[in-house]
């Protein structure tokens, strides 16, 4: 990519110092923080929010920062991977923990903060962190004014813009102005965003000089100046630096100065705000810093880069978490095109889908699963060989055990394993290096569809791992009876807010053949009328299709109504090889069938001679995995593909 100033393409576009915290948002809101029971975690700190927004947006960014040893540095290291944000300068600290943040929000208007910084990780960054070759690899560093408070960490600063001015690059400086960590005010007052200081204001103003792109809000335009009003502190700024000035304003979007101040406060590119509800002001400034490099670093118009800014501000503004809830370009641009019927952004279903497709945890191009969430087949064998029930529960630590061997850690691969006799085979299960793990919540060969454990599934899914996937199974046919479908519908439904609440993907699994007669457009109108009530699983889970007009339908429907569904599985139904090989090859012409999750066809046989005392642990998982195996094979032989 070159920017809009010109220079060759360099592996990054952008690196960010300075904070790097695990964010613990109170998850009860109008609440006051003594009295939150339960908090949400994320990535948090300015620039470490930065580099996930700038990543999610597009560019190539990169962290420079410290972060402790222990579990909650290994997570941001592991988030911030996730993000697509470079780690080649995350340093791990061998003594200091990693910094915390823990907030809440009371009301519009007070959002207590807590800052656990003392001694930490990322505040003990320091000259030698800052590599020249590294920084010669980008075309811009993001400094923050809060690493300017502390000797070692404005020295780490100093060195990086000066090795970024050195190579040509450009240096952007988010004021980021927070009193107490100043030293200015108490602990409990992490969310006071202004004390003037004339110390701090002079340690600002000798870093103005040397940037080229400036932004703040208004408090903080205001301490980096030293001035007591709005329009002299822009003009002492630009006394001080040529840099483009980004004033923010809230709602009100934000004005850019990119010559001299004149007297009119808005004689410059003014980008408009949009109008949304204000419900965490926490990290929009970050959002923001996100969108305006996306379009300042891309090339784009000052106009537009205000734009964008703008934009994904509003996103933060309207939502709980800080990185979390910055945007995606999609995102940002489905809203710039369509806008939203919500002041409240986060209750428009359409833009919360995007965001929600396009920040999953991992891709997932193609599944080959293990379906091992049986319980009434496994019970039925359990009784007809005599065996105690509670051996199922062992026989599925094998069957993990067997795919495992067969998966042998080469992407790809995944289970479906139950609550009911599968808790064991989940901790086994959690051992491998598997990609993915469904779990069924519907109650065996319920129709209307039933919930297993409890109606109230809301309440149960936030037990659940977050990268477990929820599995519903339901025998729906488009030509049931209206009550039926009615109840089938709503439960459906219900699901999947419940998943999306909690942030957990969801597979549906249509049965259709069991209940009705079978067309070439039967499934197609069974998950057409699901999706018109809103209804978006992350996968589906469906028979094998007697003709390619079949699955032309399915996918068409698949395709107009959620482009970013992950794909489909095929189910086997306690299907021969032979047939599920002449399924496979079915699909061979359909991109949007994604893999297989068999369970009997595998199994059975292990079972039946396990649970009867005629196989041995290893002879049962070698039966397993022997057929697990050759499906597998079967599968990606139908792609022209071998398991990498």
């Amino acid at each position: 990519m070159t920017g809009s100033q010109g220079g060759p393409s360099q592996a990054l576009d952008v690196i960010t110092i300075g904070r790097a915290s695990v964010d613990l948002y109170g998850q009860q809101i109008g609440s006051k923080l003594e009295d939150v029971t339960s908090f949400a975690k994320s990535v948090g700190g300015c620039p470490a929010n930065i580099a996930i927004g700038t990543a999610r947006l597009g560019l190539r960014s990169a962290l420079l920062t410290r972060v402790g040893n222990e579990q909650f540095g290994r997570f941001l290291r592991e988030q911030l991977g996730r993000e697509g944000v470079n780690l080649d300068g995350l340093k791990t600290d061998p003594t200091r923990l990693t910094a915390l943040a823990i907030l809440s929000v009371e009301s519009d208007k007070s959002f207590p903060l807590l800052f656990y910084r003392e001694n930490c990780a990322d505040m003990a960054l320091e000259e030698d962190d800052v590599d020249e070759a590294f920084l010669a690899t980008a075309r811009a560093v993001v400094v923050t004014g809060t690493h300017f408070a502390r000797p070692n960490t404005e020295a780490a600063q100093r060195k990086a813009m000066r090795l970024m001015r050195a190579s040509g690059g450009k240096v952007v400086l988010d004021i980021d102005y927070r009193p107490n960590l100043w030293g200015l005010a108490g602990h409990a007052e992490g969310d006071n965003r202004y004390i003037a200081s004339e110390a701090v204001s002079a340690r600002m103003k000798t870093v103005l000089p040397d940037c080229d792109l400036i932004i703040g809000t208004e408090e903080e335009v205001l301490i980096a100046s030293g001035e007591s009003e709005l329009l002299p502190a822009l003009k002492t700024i630009r006394t001080l630096s040529s840099a483009t000035i980004v004033l923010k304003r809230g709602p009100m979007g934000c004005i850019v100065y990119d010559g001299a101040i004149s007297d009119d406060l808005e004689a410059g590119i003014i980008g408009k705000g949009f109008p949304i509800e204000v419900y965490n002001v926490l990290g929009a400034g970050d959002a923001f810093m996100s969108g305006f490099l996306r379009g300042w670093l891309g090339g784009e118009s000052l106009q537009t880069a205000a734009t964008w800014a703008n934009a994904c501000g509003a996103f933060a503004v309207s939502r709980l978490l800080c990185s979390p809830e910055s945007p995606t370009f999609e995102e940002l641009q489905y809203f710039l095109r369509h806008g939203s019927p919500h002041r409240a952004l986060r209750k428009d279903e359409a833009i919360n889908h995007i965001h929600w497709a396009t920040t999953r945890r991992r891709d997932i191009p193609s599944l080959m699963a293990l379906a091992c969430d049986h319980r009434s087949q496994l019970e039925e064998v359990a009784q007809k060989t005599g065996a105690d029930p509670a051996r199922i529960r062992d026989f599925k630590v094998l069957a993990v055990k067997a795919a495992a061997r067969v998966a042998n850690g080469r992407p790809g691969f995944g289970m479906l394993l139950d609550e009911t006799h599968g808790r064991e085979a989940m901790f086994e299960f959690a051992r491998h290096p598997f990609c993915w793990l469904g779990r069924p919540v519907e109650l065996p060969g319920s129709r209307p569809l039933r919930f297993e454990a409890s109606q109230d599934i809301g309440s149960l899914l936030p037990e659940w791992p977050v990268d477990h996937c929820i599995k519903a199974l339901c025998f729906y046919h488009p030509d049931d009876a209206s009550e039926l479908k009615h109840a089938q519908q709503d439960k459906l439904r219900a699901l999947f807010e419940a998943a999306r609440k909690v942030g957990r993907e969801l597979l549906v699994e249509i049965i259709a053949s069991k209940n009705g007669p079978m067309c070439d457009d039967t499934i197609a109108r069974a998950m057409q009328e699901l999706y018109a009530l809103g209804i978006k699983p992350d996968w589906w889970k469906l028979e094998p299709q007697a003709s390619a007009a079949a699955w032309a339908a399915i996918e068409g429907v698949i395709i107009s109504n959620d482009p970013w569904c992950r794909g489909v599985l095929l189910l086997g139904l306690d299907a021969a090889a032979e047939e599920l090989k002449a399924g496979f090859a079915a699909t061979a012409s359909s991109p949007i069938v994604k893999g297989f999750a068999v369970g009997r066809t595998i199994f059975m046989t292990a079972a039946e001679g396990w649970l009867s005392g005629n196989l041995t642990d290893e002879a049962a998982i070698a039966d397993m995995a022997r057929r697990f195996e050759a499906l597998a094979n079967l599968w990606l032989a139908t792609r022209g593909r071998k398991a990498a």
